[in-house]
């Protein structure tokens, strides 16, 4: 199974110049796996293009509507963030070997510990999750 990250969600929703790519991995993978994090993130960069003007707030109400009624209609595996999450997020972190944010360990972290590939089109995250040996997947921007 996939676990997709934030900036392929994004191009999912949000038209990108990623978004056919995402569109069609998508639909070669059905049921992909988000997590609680991934869902405040989308609502995130869905309010940040809107406040940086790259969409009307009535667009921007009608992703996030669409993606909670795909939410509501199963269309995504929902991964509860818990405590083994974090605490191996901190781990990785801690190696010191890595630039890595905060919510993107975590991101590794999920799909670490639940045994999913990482999809995402994020390089420094892609860089990570080879150092840290955590299957990935690389969706071009």
């Amino acid at each position: 199974m996939v676990y997709v990250d934030t900036s392929v969600l994004v191009a999912y929703y949000c038209p990108e110049a990623s978004s056919v790519a995402v569109q069609e991995f998508l639909i070669e993978h059905p049921k992909p796996a988000i997590s609680s994090l991934t869902e405040v993130e989308l609502f995130s960069a869905v309010a940040r293009k809107v406040r940086m003007n790259e969409l009307d707030q009535l667009d921007g109400n009608r992703i996030i509507s669409r993606f909670l009624s795909h939410l509501d209609a199963d269309f995504f595996t929902f991964i509860s963030v818990d405590s083994r999450h974090w605490r191996l997020a901190r781990s990785y972190i801690g190696l010191f070997n890595t630039p890595l944010r905060t919510l993107d360990a975590l991101h590794l972290a999920i799909a670490s510990l639940e045994e999913f590939e990482l999809v995402t089109s994020d390089q420094q995250l892609v860089q990570a999750a080879t150092v840290l040996g955590v299957k990935i997947r690389t969706l071009n921007r």
